[in-house]
């Protein structure tokens, strides 16, 4: 485990930070049913997590509910959403505060086609409480690609004063490379995930467009059996929004320190 880092005077301590920053919720219809508030919250924290992404497909509306949950826990929880964009790319938008993802969400609703989802199909899309008790369900197909560019949604989350980055960039389904074939050079990306499929050095080898840009593994997790399985350390004053972005763009000594995690609760560089 890294040591913590002192800069110079007037400047915080640096400490690891392991974050989990893209994991589902009920409200994916593609999520194990256990997916529930504060069962993510209690996995995380077995995990040894400082911080997790809440990420649901183009909806944030169980965001709030873990964001309570994990309340006294000493998990931070960020408010986000997984966009489909028109190109089909996934990007991961996060935000400072919830308030701000439901802003988000009012445009990403007005640019999904107006589909019902097929529950038959896809399965359910739960909306619940901080508990885990049903509160709901989302007829919407949130599944479907939006009607939003990759360059728009960038803009517009950034706008907002979200951070958001590509998701899962190694894969073959969704991600940015495989579904435009490279990096725009017209869109802000400061940073970008990988899946627990590869390593960040294979990553960079395998995809050199990627260059210097910081990179991010996540989970996308489904299943509580996969919480935490990719994860980013991150060298941090503290598990907040402002402190990510900060390490994303690697300002101030801020960056990443590794990732992964073995049993043993050790980082897998």
């Amino acid at each position: 485990m890294a040591k913590r880092v002192k800069l110079r005077k007037g400047q915080p301590t640096l400490r690891p930070v392991r974050a989990d920053l893209h994991i589902h919720t009920v409200l994916s219809a593609c999520a194990d049913y256990r997916m529930a508030p504060p069962l993510i919250v209690r996995t995380a924290l077995q995990r040894g997590l400082d911080l997790i992404a809440i990420t649901d497909h183009n909806s944030g509306e169980n965001a709030g509910a873990v964001l309570r949950a994990a309340e006294g826990t000493g998990l931070t929880v960020l408010p986000g959403m997984e966009l489909c964009t028109r190109e089909e790319v996934h990007l991961v938008a996060l935000f400072p505060e919830l308030i701000s993802l439901l802003c988000w969400q009012e445009e990403v609703y007005e640019a999904l086609p107006h589909l019902a989802n097929d529950e038959a199909v896809f399965g359910v899309q739960l909306v619940v409480d901080e508990q885990g008790r049903f509160l709901g369900k989302n007829h919407r197909f949130l599944f479907a690609a939006t009607d939003l560019s990759l360059e728009e949604a960038v803009r517009r989350i950034t706008e907002i004063g979200g951070f958001c980055f590509p998701a899962h960039v190694d894969r073959p389904a969704f991600g940015l490379l495989t579904q435009l074939g490279f990096l725009p050079q017209d869109v802000d990306l400061p940073a970008v995930e990988i899946s627990p499929r590869i390593s960040c050095q294979a990553a960079r080898e395998r995809f050199p467009s990627l260059g210097s840009r910081v990179i991010i593994q996540a989970s996308d997790a489904h299943r509580l059996e996969d919480i935490g399985l990719g994860m980013t350390v991150f060298s941090m004053a503290e598990p907040s929004f402002e402190e990510l972005i900060l390490a994303s763009v690697g300002r101030d000594g801020r960056g990443v320190l590794g990732y992964g995690q073995l049993p043993g609760g050790q980082d897998l560089v």
